[in-house]
């Protein structure tokens, strides 16, 4: 759709930029969006001529959600899983073979269905920017096939064939990480951007993923990890140590792990390099202890929230559920949520065009059927989303 669009009647503008607090709003603005960029914001009443015209009616604008962790390639469900963990089961990882099995018999239309389902039901509430993972076929053809179909539906994708040792390796770990780092890598390379590896207990241990991780990068890839989720351990440092983008999970940390954190600091004071990404569906579904984002916030590390959408721990696709959660069970305030789920998951995939409404930026924004941001953790549950916009096309 060409020519110029302008988003007017703006009650509440979340820019995350230049305007009031840290959300940078503006009150009665106007969005100019030009050849899917943000062209100008300012008030309503100053507003440019457009070709077309949106009329906010009052409501909320926001950039779109950024959902920086996302396992969408698999086949099969693990309902009767959650199930029992509801029953008192704890959750130990070890149902993701379970999905591997049903993803390496699915049919590439199966997958895609799939993938393509649950992106268009996220982009219905809201998240315009989504990562996509492999890690559900943990074979040479079936990482490759994954990452082929993930990057139909999106530009970030990764490369986790390090989610867990098939079951036909569990007794030969070494020899399934020598085949991560050599040809399964090379097969999933021209289709990712990023690398990551579930570092945990009853998955790769610190000088695994270490191995994993710097193949990724000799490759091209960039680094991302799951890190501390099931308990204490090195992940979050190694992530740090190699420069990742982002430590997802973060559910238990040492004063050490936040600490390296937080000597990733960017020099101007606006964060750090290193992104904590936390995952509050997984606590949801797990009923695991929730990570405690108010210790990292207060520290000054860079904080994301995500889904982690997939089939087992987390099966959601709802951003502005995670920021009710985070909300009310990680002592995050409104306005934080809102930063971490659109700035602080651009970090984590360091985007600067996305989680903002400033000029030059991608005119991803959403349209709430609210007066304000405050109204997504105020009223959990409830459909928001009026409308949705991806380069300034009404999707």
């Amino acid at each position: 759709m060409s020519g110029s669009l302008l988003v007017d009647n703006i009650g509440e503008l979340v820019t995350n930029g230049i305007g009031e607090g840290p959300l940078g709003i503006r009150r009665d603005a106007a969005v100019l969006v030009e050849e899917g960029r943000v062209a100008w914001v300012g008030p309503s009443a100053h507003a440019p001529a457009a070709d077309r015209r949106v009329d906010a009616e009052g409501a909320a604008v926001l950039p779109g959600f950024v959902d920086s962790h996302a396992h969408l390639v698999f086949a099969g469900d693990r309902a009767a899983e959650f199930a029992a963990r509801m029953a008192g089961q704890p959750y130990t990882g070890g149902g993701i073979r379970t999905t591997v099995g049903a993803t390496r018999a699915a049919s590439d239309d199966e997958l895609r269905a799939t993938v393509r389902r649950l992106r268009a039901e996220a982009l219905r509430q809201g998240t315009t920017t989504m990562e996509i993972k492999s890690g559900y076929g943990l074979t040479v053809a079936d990482e490759a096939r994954s990452l082929r179909i993930a990057a139909e539906s999106s530009t970030e994708t990764t490369f986790l064939g390090a989610h867990v040792v098939p079951a036909e390796y569990a007794d030969r770990p070494d020899d399934y990480v020598e085949l991560v780092c050599g040809p399964m890598l090379t097969a999933a390379a021209p289709h990712a951007k990023w690398v990551d590896v579930f570092c945990e207990r009853g998955a790769f241990d610190v000088d695994h993923a270490r191995a994993i991780l710097v193949s990724g990068q000799a490759a091209g890839l960039g680094v991302r990890i799951h890190a501390n989720q099931l308990g204490p351990g090195g992940g979050v440092q190694l992530g740090v140590e190699l420069g990742a983008a982002s430590v997802d999970h973060c559910t238990h940390l040492s004063d050490a792990d936040v600490a390296a954190l937080v000597g990733t600091a960017h020099s101007d004071g606006s964060g750090t390099h290193t992104v904590a990404t936390l995952l509050p569906g997984a606590e949801f579904s797990t009923r695991s202890p929730y990570p405690d984002a108010r210790r990292l916030l207060d520290a000054g590390v860079t904080v994301a929230l995500a889904t982690d959408c997939n089939p087992g721990s987390s099966y959601t696709s709802s951003m502005p559920f995670c920021v009710a959660l985070a909300v009310r069970e990680m002592r995050m305030t409104p306005a934080e949520a809102v930063w971490a789920a659109t700035v602080g998951g651009a970090r984590a995939l360091r985007r600067t065009d996305i989680g903002v409404l400033t000029p030059g930026a991608r005119a991803d924004l959403i349209v709430l059927d609210a007066p304000s941001y405050l109204h997504l953790a105020y009223r959990p549950g409830v459909p928001l989303i009026r409308q949705v916009m991806r380069n300034g096309v009404p999707q």
